[in-house]
């Protein structure tokens, strides 16, 4: 018999009501997952955004669409060149969101016409907007009769000599393209005859030939290739031109070789780089005024689909470039100019950086707020100079052109020191001048290894053995960022200076680790190194905090970085929203996630932060019930990091650091200005500011409070020496 309840007969009531049914999440599903590559190319529009913002000064938004132009570059010939090998090796192996790779070619190809389109119509509107600041981007036939005499000077005197015309027919074959390079194709004849000619003129730029051609002392440019395109009758004499338009190509950077296999890795290194002088175009750019019959006879010619492989553009070739312009010194036309101020635990009254150290213990960094030569800098330059420092071990990933780096650790070997360098020859496009920096050691007699083979050296560490007044001590500076002066002006890192002797005992193993090859079980006590331990720590903390939460704590994580696409990492961050636990990601550009999925990831948050700087440096931050847990380190929660790169995370472990942090965390979860935040389809909304106070950059209240610190710190060592100074005067009184 059925009971129906009602006000007067109610429903009886179950002793044990049974409880409510959980929703059940197949984690190996890939609608749980985002594609890798699409992520990033979301995180281009953010970029791309900033320089669409009127809210950022007009040269800051040319260099945001230089930046959107040099990452596109990067992403066809990484990404899209690894996914053309794949699609090449006929692989059948679905991605984690359940793609095929030429699927994900496809789906990254319509993303990337949407950019350019935006592009192009930010473009115009740049021009417009500088041409009202009396910064001209002209084309030659709108030149005056005074400038087009100036740019037809500059072009026979600087330019005519170092053109070099390529003529294609049997006795001269399809000249090679070089990746990146800027090209006329220019079709002519002879007078009075029928017959066609094509000829190749690649435009030389570089440091020493801007591809903006200035105009005496104003700001009035030229396109090199418009001014080349021209003065063609000057190199082209006594023939008719037909046509002249502008292409360019990119070629696949995905031509590393196993280093299992090799004898030699500078060798290997070496020949990697010339096959990717010469690898597999991934893509054609060409002007829009380019005919048909020259568009279809280069895609044939350069091996490449005319459908899906060839861009047409209607604007700049290579808006990479745009950094030139956005270099023009207006100062009223960019950010309020920035200067890393020192940090005020670096202040000490005492000289020796290393006393310093000692009294402080640990010394947080925070780039590029705080300078980076009065810091790392220092540190390693006073090392090199210090005659109790018996001993110095780097790992070098990337590094300045003209670093400063670099010298200290010749002068330390010159200074009689032990200095042993891990050079990462494998860093993207820094490989010529890893090796270049490697031979420059070793001449100096330095020991210089290259890592663990079959894994990249991404971690950033120094580490100094001093002979203090007490016996040995170990010095260490443990980074996010790279050794590299421009970027820490650039980039958000952090660093962390120690003298703590278990990160030193845990450095020692590391560097035996580095320099032996030897992979013997070593134990670690505070560090996190992958790829053995790292992810393992990572994914036990995610659990302590669903065992927390389970038991009626409060669990929190709160993970910094910039990307996050490792799976098993996204499975336990899942499973810990699933279990209640709150979850907040600020990560950067590529994301897998998918917060806010009800029963699945509700109690995730995932923002992204574009801004004035670019956001480098990683926190992994964990309650523990109560017993916060900080990490910095160099690792990103990519499979790549995790498993095959030698990375280090370090605990950040006195309360007024991890203070520095949590307000860096908080400051960057509230902020309105900068923030993205991320929907359940993986597509991103602005946050929108009310007032004005809600629309200034998070950049911006860090530089204040770096330099509020450091003012503090200096007037706080300025009483210090002022009451010391008192305290001598009246002992000297007492005494007479």
């Amino acid at each position: 018999m059925n009971v129906k309840s009602s006000p007067d007969h109610p429903a009886p009531i179950q002793a044990n009501p049974p409880p409510p049914v959980e929703p059940v999440f197949d984690l190996q599903s890939p609608e749980f997952y985002l594609n890798r590559e699409l992520t990033w190319l979301a995180f281009n529009k953010r970029v791309l955004h900033e320089a669409q913002d009127n809210r950022n000064p007009l040269l800051e938004k040319v260099f945001f669409q230089a930046i959107v132009g040099s990452n596109l570059d990067e992403f066809f010939m990484k990404r899209i060149g690894g996914l053309k090998q794949q699609v090449g090796a006929s692989v059948r192996r679905l991605s984690i969101d359940g793609r095929l790779p030429q699927e994900q070619i496809d789906a990254c190809h319509v993303v990337v016409h949407e950019i350019l389109a935006e592009q192009l119509l930010l473009e115009k509107e740049l021009h417009q907007e500088l041409a009202k600041q009396g910064i001209g981007i002209l084309k030659y036939l709108e030149l005056t009769p005074p400038d087009r005499e100036i740019a037809d000077g500059y072009f026979r005197n600087e330019i005519y000599p170092l053109l070099t015309p390529q003529g294609m027919d049997p006795a001269h074959p399809f000249p090679f393209i070089s990746n990146l390079s800027i090209n006329l194709l220019v079709s002519v004849r002879y007078p009075e005859t029928d017959h066609s000619y094509l000829i190749r003129i690649k435009i030389p730029t570089g440091t020493e030939v801007p591809r903006f051609v200035q105009l005496g002392k104003k700001n009035v440019f030229l396109l090199l290739e418009d001014l080349v395109a021209n003065n063609l009758p000057l190199l082209l004499p006594g023939m008719e031109i037909e046509s002249c338009a502008a292409f360019r190509v990119t070629r696949n950077a995905i031509t590393e070789r196993s280093e299992e296999q090799a004898n030699d890795l500078l060798v290997m290194i070496e020949s990697a780089l010339r096959d990717r002088k010469f690898a597999e175009i991934v893509r054609l750019e060409v002007d829009r005024s380019m005919s048909e019959m020259h568009r279809g006879k280069l895609a044939a010619e350069l091996g490449v689909d005319e459908a899906q492989d060839v861009y047409d553009v209607d604007g700049i070739l290579g808006l990479r470039d745009l950094f030139q312009i956005a270099a023009i010194d207006r100062p009223d036309l960019h950010f309020a100019p920035h200067h890393p101020v020192d940090n005020p635990e670096l202040l000490g009254d005492d000289p020796n950086i290393f006393h310093t150290i000692r009294e402080q213990g640990n010394i947080l960094l925070q780039h590029p707020y705080e300078s980076f030569d009065t810091s790392v800098e220092r540190f390693l330059r006073e090392a090199s100079r210090d005659t109790k420092v018996l001993a110095i071990k780097a790992t070098l990933y990337r590094t300045a052109k003209n670093s400063r780096i670099i010298q200290y650790l010749i002068n330390a070997a010159q200074n009689g020191k032990q200095v042993a360098v891990v050079v990462e020859l494998m860093a993207r496009f820094d490989e010529s001048a890893n090796i270049r920096w490697a031979g420059f050691l070793e001449e100096a007699g330095i020991h210089v290894t290259y890592g663990i083979v079959g894994m990249k050296t991404h971690s950033k560490l120094i580490f100094v053995i001093r002979k203090d007044y007490n016996g040995l001590r170990r010095y260490a500076h443990i980074g996010t960022g790279n050794y590299h002066a421009g970027t820490a002006r650039a980039y958000v890192d952090f660093g962390l200076i120690t003298c703590d002797p278990e990160i030193g005992a845990d450095l020692t193993e590391l560097f035996n680790y580095l320099t032996s090859g030897c992979t013997a079980i070593r134990r670690y006590v505070k560090i996190l190194p992958s790829p053995k331990q790292l992810k393992k720590a990572l994914l036990a903390k995610i659990a302590r905090e669903i065992e927390h939460q389970k038991q009626g704590r409060t669990g929190l994580i709160q993970l910094k970085t910039n990307a996050l696409d490792d799976k098993e990492m996204v499975e336990a961050l899942y499973r810990a929203s699933m279990a209640g636990v709150h979850v907040d990601l600020i990560v950067r550009d590529s994301c897998r996630l998918r917060p806010g999925i009800p029963g699945l990831s509700e109690n995730i948050r995932v923002i992204s932060l574009v801004g004035r700087f670019l956001e480098h440096g990683r926190i992994y931050y964990f309650k523990n019930d109560g017993e916060d847990e900080y990490y910095i380190g160099s690792a990103d929660l990519m499979k790549r990091n995790l498993e095959s790169r030698v990375e280090v995370c370090a605990p950040v472990e006195s309360t007024r650091h991890k203070a520095l942090l949590r307000e860096i965390l908080d400051l960057q979860l509230t902020n309105i200005r900068n923030v993205w935040e991320m929907q359940q389809d993986g597509s991103y909304s602005q946050r929108q500011a009310s007032d004005e106070k809600g629309s200034a950059c998070v950049h911006h209240f860090l530089i204040d409070k770096a330099e509020k610190r450091s003012a503090a710190g200096r007037l706080a060592l300025a009483k210090k020496k002022s009451k010391k100074k008192s305290a001598g005067r009246h002992g000297l009184k007492q005494e007479g």
